[in-house]
């Protein structure tokens, strides 16, 4: 049977896990040149881990920290999307029509968007996938 402070111990080393994980994908951002807005944005319907920017383009990215970074790539479920997406939109509604739109991105209408993944595997190795989901509906 499992302890109550094994589970416990078990929960703050994944949350240290997947906080060293953001803070490798935010080092990986900056030095390719995006501006990040947000760290672990909530909304009613989620979390996003970031939201940064490049001069033209807001990018929601959720960070993915497992063993390897096959594991984390195969942890992404469609209930995610829909919480990252359902959140996007928040942040898009709150934001984008406001004068509180970080100076960092064109005024425009809308400007280009989506979502990019980064997996983290056990030795901190990170692959950055750009344009893993669309905002096709929008």
């Amino acid at each position: 049977m499992t302890h109550p402070t094994d589970k416990s111990a078990r929960g703050a080393r994944a949350h240290k896990t997947g906080l060293d994980a953001e803070d490798a994908a935010v080092r990986l951002l900056e030095a390719r040149g995006l501006t990040i807005l947000e760290r672990r944005y909530r909304s009613p319907y989620g979390e996003i881990d970031i939201i940064a920017s490049d001069p033209a383009t807001l990018i929601f990215v959720e960070v993915k920290a497992r063993r390897t970074r096959d594991d984390a790539a195969h942890s992404l479920t469609a209930r995610q999307w829909q919480r990252l997406e359902n959140t996007a939109i928040h942040y898009c509604g709150i934001y984008l029509n406001d004068t509180n739109l970080p100076q960092v991105l064109p005024r425009q209408p809308q400007p280009d968007m989506r979502f990019d993944v980064i997996l983290v595997g056990r030795t901190g190795d990170a692959t950055w996938i750009e344009n893993a989901r669309r905002f096709d509906e929008w």
